[in-house]
């Protein structure tokens, strides 16, 4: 079993939103554990998927309390961190998948990148592809992700 982080936008579009929830299912029916930063957008969709699928999902929160997770957290863990928790879910990740380019996912990204964790793209903004091109894996497949 693998701890996978799914990041992404809190202000999601439809198709991530679809693309996250789909993610989150097949990460869970392969046994792994979702962990995500805890709220809305790309990480509640990914959180629904993985709940429905029968997975455990972990939210590492901005905040000082639990309240703030989306309903589909299983354990929350608030940290009082701010933004600053981005570096404590892509330290706890055996392996990310983003799904949109907000600042917040750019920075597990490049944390990611910095501590030689695996990346996959689905479906990120082309400038970034310029910029990580040799570091992050490319896909707009949920199931390849």
């Amino acid at each position: 079993m693998s701890m996978i982080a799914v990041i992404g936008v809190t202000d999601a579009s439809p198709d991530e939103e679809e693309a996250a929830e789909a993610v989150g299912q097949y990460l869970a029916e392969g046994c792994n554990t979702l962990i995500c930063g805890g709220r809305g957008g790309v990480m509640a969709a990914a959180c629904r998927g993985a709940v429905r699928a029968g997975g455990l999902t972990i939210g590492i929160l901005p905040g000082e309390t639990p309240t703030e997770a989306n309903p589909w957290v299983t354990v929350p863990i608030p940290t009082g961190l701010g933004e600053a928790r981005n570096a404590l879910i892509t330290r706890a990740a055996d392996a990310l998948i983003a799904i949109g380019t907000g600042w917040g996912t750019l920075s597990e990204i490049a944390l990611a990148v910095k501590m030689n964790k695996p990346v996959i793209a689905l479906g990120s903004a082309p400038f970034l592809q310029d910029f990580a091109e040799d570091t992050v894996l490319w896909t707009d497949d949920p199931v390849q992700a």
